[in-house]
């Protein structure tokens, strides 16, 4: 009898709201990404053009570790996770034999079924972890600009530490120590769902000072606000952030880039200790984020869960397989989504998941033999009228202190703001449906910070026509997933 292959360790390395611009190797002069740039250059593919199936945690992590859309199983807000019966990719890995190590947040399954069925450990930072993003978050008076901000800038981090001990640090220590003490006859799976770089824009020296604010790329402009969804409008006007000056942005801005350098830094340490222990050749590596972040485009930071610019919808994906399995290090411009990581991950490590996804296994890509994956991505978000259980409304945000009372406040009203919407892209194109309001259509080779929606333009009306049939062939494919299993008829 032919023995079963071994299956290879897997690295699912998950920063949050990371926006797939801020890296050195993909171009931007002022990313400070020499850990990930390396990593791109000598074992692994970074696809320039990867985007994810909602703007906001919950429904992203619920789309990616499962490969459905969103839509499929209503998982289209903060408060509707993912449920025992329902499949999951860390879930069959534990199934299959490997040692599941969740280390991070949760946004993902309901925490009243507890983690059981999916990981063998959900680590717990030791009790002197300190509070996230520093003890001063700095936001001034509620009349002040400042208050909405999310802007701290740089953190204390105490006298002779090397770093802030937050809970990433916490988490990344946690994972090293487990691939120190990992044993030699078991697959291993780390999870590292961690923070950074979510605002507040927050970060501690060395990181904080490693940005050259000069080399920042322009910061795209307030848009013609006329053709924008009624949810910018509402954020910029309680935001109140249109009076900021570029000097006030870039600092802003370099603080968010800084927190990015910071992730770097704990994914170089992670990787050093694959190979100091001798793991990393037979580790995939998955490095990608959920979402991404508006960091001052449009006079807006933060995110929304119901529109879809590039700052928000294309994230970091970069990937590293297993020894023997053939790979074409460098930058990949295929089309791919984050439900393509599920059938990546699932390729990789041998298993018969047993049920439908929409996933893709990005294999064929990241060996070199095919430089196209998609021919069109797709995102949604939003909610119909009278939905009230989806408008994500808490005591926390209907507190107008609370951070996060503009989206809150936004999102709970009963106008168009957070009404259903669904984004389709193409390699130049960009179509939003919006159920109640007027849709959108960006030529992103002429306008890429989408900034003039064109979708009255007679020029365009074909390619228009073009993406709208692209979108109700999206839907039809993917509107239901029928289980495997059949039921006996009697």
């Amino acid at each position: 009898m032919t023995a079963k292959p071994k299956r290879p360790h897997i690295i699912l390395f998950n920063p949050d709201q990371w926006r797939g611009d801020v890296l050195g190797h993909l171009g931007n002069p002022a990313a400070r990404t020499p850990h990930l740039d390396r990593f791109v250059a000598e074992d692994a593919v970074s696809f320039s053009h990867a985007f994810c199936q909602n703007p906001v945690c919950t429904p992203s992590r619920c789309s990616f570790m499962t490969g459905w859309y969103p839509h499929v199983r209503g998982h289209r807000t903060m408060y509707h996770m993912l449920k025992p019966d329902e499949p999951m990719l860390l879930q069959k890995l534990k199934e299959a034999g490997y040692y599941v190590w969740w280390g991070g947040k949760n946004d993902l399954v309901d925490p009243e079924s507890g983690y059981g069925e999916y990981c063998d450990v959900k680590y717990v930072p030791p009790d002197t972890t300190k509070r996230m993003f520093g003890p001063d978050w700095r936001r001034g008076k509620p009349e002040e600009d400042t208050f909405y901000s999310f802007y701290v800038g740089n953190i204390d981090k105490g006298d002779g530490e090397d770093y802030y001990p937050d809970s990433d640090w916490a988490h990344i220590h946690g994972a090293i120590n487990l691939i120190r003490e990992a044993r030699s006859d078991q697959p291993v799976c780390i999870y590292l769902p961690i923070l950074y770089p979510h605002p507040p824009y927050a970060v501690e020296e060395p990181w904080y000072g490693s940005i050259d604010r000069s080399l920042l790329p322009p910061r795209v402009a307030e848009p013609v606000w006329e053709g924008k969804p009624s949810m910018l409008t509402g954020l910029r006007e309680r935001m109140q952030l249109h009076g900021w000056t570029e000097q006030r942005w870039d600092e802003l801005r370099a603080t968010y880039y800084a927190m990015c350098a910071r992730v770097d830094e704990q994914f170089g340490l992670l990787v050093q200790a694959l190979k100091d222990t001798g793991m990393y050749e037979d580790t995939a590596i998955f490095f990608f984020s959920d979402h991404g972040d508006f960091t001052g485009d449009y006079g807006l930071v933060e995110k929304t869960q119901n529109t879809f610019e590039d700052c928000l919808t294309r994230v970091p994906f970069i990937i590293k397989p297993p020894a023997g399995v053939p790979v074409r290090p460098g930058i990949s411009d295929a089309m791919i989504e984050l439900v393509d990581l599920c059938a990546t991950v699932y390729d990789y490590a041998g298993i018969d998941e047993g049920y439908t996804h929409f996933g893709r296994s990005l294999r064929g890509v990241i060996s070199g033999q095919l430089t196209e994956h998609r021919d069109a991505v797709f995102s949604e978000g939003g909610r119909l009228h009278g939905e009230s259980h989806c408008n994500e409304s808490t005591p926390f945000n209907e507190d107008p202190r609370s951070l996060y009372w503009p989206r809150g406040e936004t999102q709970r009203s009963e106008g168009p703001e957070h009404t259903k919407a669904t984004m389709v892209r193409t390699d130049r194109f960009k179509y939003v449906r919006r159920l109640d309001e007027q849709d959108e259509l960006y030529d992103l080779v002429l306008d890429p910070g989408e900034t003039r929606n064109r979708i009255s333009d007679p020029s365009l009306a074909q390619e228009l026509h073009r993406l709208k049939e692209r979108m109700l062939d999206f839907y039809q494919s993917t509107c239901d997933v029928v289980p495997h299993r059949r039921a006996r008829r009697e």
